[in-house]
């Protein structure tokens, strides 16, 4: 295309458009009276238009508030919906946690009352043995009645042979008073000197089976026996052989007059509670703190058994004088074991239903306890029953068999010590004193050889002795620095106490 061409094509698009402005100008010319005639009801209307507008712009505005304030009510409720949903699902659960939980409790429910049943078939079972039991009492009191009917006619049969047997002594003297006056008339001093030896050594050991002790006064022989305490003293049967056990875990054997060491027995696991010998001498028995006993022999240096079976300490041990190889031990679970040294095994364990804080053997069947019920209590070995029983203190913390056997001398918290007669198992002698203390449950008094004296050491260091069969005050042996805990009285004379330091032989 030419620049001419150009220059006419734009001029014609120029004339062009001015038509067009001309045309516009006569049509709006010719409009105009319809558009203004138009324009008039508008106008008239537009006031009337106005005010309906600005109302329903406040009507709209109104909307838009409440529809705000439904909207967060909506918003509100639907938190709510959806918190009360979270509830009911927390509670569905729960529901179905409560009915498990009710599932189990049926089922723990039928299991309680099978197992009420079960204890109600068993009461009913113990409460038939109980009243069989009862029965059996019953018969037993019977039986302990008669038992005791025909105990007093023997004593009574006892009395009176006692009473020829005096008839007869008095016979005796009588004979030999003539025969000492013959003797004098004859001039024959030798015989009637011997003759009169005899007589006393016959009468006396008739009346006692063994000469009259002395009382103890002075202290001979002082032994440091044992570091921490000597807890139990024993004598050999017929020796001076002295046994000492205590808190360094040995057993020591002194010399009584000499108050020289023999021999010291190793092996002992604790500290020694109480000490045995068999009626042959030829073991040694110690009850220890470690729950179990050691036997050693007298002249050996090592434990030949030990005794185990107790679940606690090991309180007190005695052999049988009858049975040398029988050995009883109390301990503080409440039971009584018999021993077989032979073998080194339990024979039985009697079950007792308070602690046997000391026992001793009667005879060969029957042993002594005396427990923290305060009762003692006497048992039958062979079939593991309670004999007889008897209050005697507070809490029995000691017993001691008489070299005899017929007596039976406790101690307890109380500071009293009894005198019990095996034969008829009544008091036969009270002995206290205003200083005498028991030293808790260590404090162990013995009866002399003869019967006669009762020696018991107290908490302020002194040796307390008794006479049985003179009414009066008690000899005090004085001279230990420490509470006394334990005696032993040998049957050549000399009485041995214990302090937590030393050993102290007295004649």
């Amino acid at each position: 295309m030419t620049m001419v061409e150009a220059d006419a094509g734009r001029a014609a698009i120029r004339r062009a458009l001015k038509s067009l402005r001309r045309r516009h100008l006569v049509e709006e010319g010719a409009h105009s009276p319809a558009i203004e005639a138009l324009t008039r009801p508008f106008a008239a209307h537009a006031l009337e238009w106005k005010e309906k507008a600005e109302k329903h712009e406040l009507e709209l505005q109104q909307c838009y508030k409440a529809q705000s304030r439904l909207s967060d009510q909506l918003v509100t409720e639907i938190e709510e919906g959806k918190a009360s949903k979270a509830l009911l699902k927390e509670k569905e659960a729960l529901i179905t946690t409560l009915q498990n939980e009710l599932k189990q409790t049926s089922e723990e429910n039928v299991q309680l009352k099978q197992s009420l049943e079960e204890k109600t078939k068993s009461l009913d079972l113990l409460i038939q043995e109980h009243q069989a039991a009862k029965a059996e009492l019953e018969q037993a009191l019977a039986k302990l009645k008669v038992s005791e009917d025909e105990n007093k006619k023997l004593i009574d049969r006892w009395m009176l042979e006692k009473m020829k047997d005096a008839e007869r002594l008095n016979e005796a003297n009588a004979m030999y008073e003539e025969m000492v006056l013959k003797l004098k008339t004859a001039g024959v001093g030798g015989i009637q000197h011997n003759a009169q030896q005899e007589a006393d050594g016959i009468i006396r050991r008739y009346e006692s089976g063994y000469v009259e002790t002395p009382i103890p006064s002075t202290c001979t022989i002082t032994i440091r026996a044992h570091d921490g305490g000597c807890g139990s003293l024993v004598f050999q049967h017929n020796s001076d052989k002295l046994i000492s056990g205590g808190q360094d875990q040995t057993v020591k054997i002194w010399g009584a007059y000499t108050g020289a060491l023999i021999s010291t027995l190793h092996g002992c696991l604790g500290s020694v509670n109480d000490l045995a010998v068999t009626n042959d001498n030829k073991f040694v028995i110690a009850a220890c703190s470690s729950n179990k006993l050691f036997v050693w022999e007298a002249n050996g240096a090592c434990p030949r058994h030990t005794l185990t079976g107790h679940t606690k300490k090991v309180s007190a041990v005695d052999a049988s004088w009858v049975k040398s190889f029988v050995v009883a031990s109390s301990s503080h679970d409440r039971t009584i074991k018999i021993w077989d040294l032979h073998t080194g095994f339990c024979k039985s364990t009697i079950m007792s239903a308070s602690n046997p804080n000391s026992l001793a053997f009667i005879d060969g069947d029957i042993i002594c306890s005396g427990h923290r019920d305060g009762n003692l209590r006497f048992w039958d070995i062979r079939s593991g029953k309670c004999t007889t029983q008897i209050a005697a203190h507070i809490d029995v913390t000691s017993v001691c068999v008489s070299r005899s056997k017929n007596f039976v001398l406790t101690s307890g918290r109380d500071n009293v010590h009894n005198l019990f007669d095996v034969r008829t198992l009544e008091v036969c002698g009270t002995f206290r004193a205003m200083g005498n203390r028991v030293v808790g449950s260590w404090g162990k008094p013995c009866i002399s050889p003869d019967e006669n004296c009762i020696a018991a050491g107290s908490s302020d260091g002194s040796v307390y002795i008794w006479s049985r069969l003179k009414n009066e005050m008690p000899t005090i042996l004085e001279g230990h620095s420490s509470p006394v805990l334990t005696s032993a009285w040998c049957g050549l004379g000399p009485l041995a106490t214990s302090d937590r330091n030393h050993i102290y032989i007295w004649t």
